[in-house]
């Protein structure tokens, strides 16, 4: 999986989305992230197949929503999403909520289904906490590859880190809203870091990330941001930074429904 990728959530305008990952291909973007609930993958799909990227050259991931988390649901859900992204299989598919009609279990082992039939490669979970990701690890027939997650400076995540760092865990951490949105602009100590490095605090953001070794999938759909989160791959921080960043006192979240698993 590459550890920078394209985020598509709130790209619902067919030409919108359609342009931004083309322009993500051409310049140099190869990890996709989308899903059902994000209504564009039909655009995602045709940007792919008109690029000159060849798809085994791509990354590409997509979610089930929580009501199709049932058993057999969850392979509907699967062949319709390839349908629309016109795939023969994805690199990854996640549970996108641990709601609705989630239920470990029987949900994973319709995932595990899909990945013995080849459908997908990897299987994926997202907005999982410690302890419904420890639960998943155990109860599924398939590694359990990767956990996406709100995760920046603000939201570090810093136990789901250290539990997916376990041997016995080895899960990788995926990173929505990478950059809070644009909230990271106001921190001072990320201001101060990206002055040093004459960056930006979303590029500064985006390179802590990668410290922590976390996959980033940032959105963007002007040419000029695109480029911008693609060159924090320039971006090197060194002990001092990564000390002032960890030491943020701030914490909020930018994504915190009242139905999500860390509010029950």
């Amino acid at each position: 999986m590459p550890m920078f990728g394209l985020g598509t959530y709130q790209m619902e305008e067919y030409d919108e989305c359609f342009e931004s990952v083309q322009q993500g291909l051409r310049m140099g973007y190869r990890h996709l992230d989308t899903a059902e609930g994000y209504h564009n993958e039909e655009a995602v799909g045709d940007a792919v197949t008109e690029s000159e990227v060849d798809r085994e050259d791509l990354f590409v991931a997509t979610k089930v929503g929580p009501d199709n988390l049932d058993y057999d649901h969850v392979l509907t859900a699967a062949e319709e999403s390839l349908d629309r992204l016109g795939m023969e299989y994805l690199d990854l598919l996640y549970v996108h909520w641990p709601t609705g009609e989630y239920e470990a279990t029987d949900t994973l082992d319709a995932f595990a289904e899909l990945r013995g039939e080849g459908m997908i490669e990897e299987i994926g979970v997202s907005n999982f906490t410690v302890d419904l990701l420890e639960e998943a690890v155990e109860v599924s027939e398939e590694p359990i590859f990767a956990n996406q997650v709100e995760m920046h400076p603000l939201c570090p995540q810093t136990e789901l880190r250290q539990f997916c760092a376990q041997d016995d865990v080895d899960v990788e951490l995926v990173a929505y809203s990478p950059i809070a949105r644009g909230d990271v602009e106001d921190v001072d100590e990320l201001q101060e870091v990206a002055d040093k490095h004459d960056a930006t605090p979303q590029q500064v953001s985006l390179a802590w990330l990668r410290e922590q070794e976390v996959t980033a999938i940032p959105k963007a759909t002007s040419e000029d941001h695109l480029r911008e989160n693609w060159l924090s791959l320039g971006l090197d921080l060194d002990d001092e930074d990564v000390e002032k960043i960890d030491g943020i006192e701030e914490r909020r979240r930018i994504v915190d429904p009242d139905e999500a698993p860390w509010n029950q």
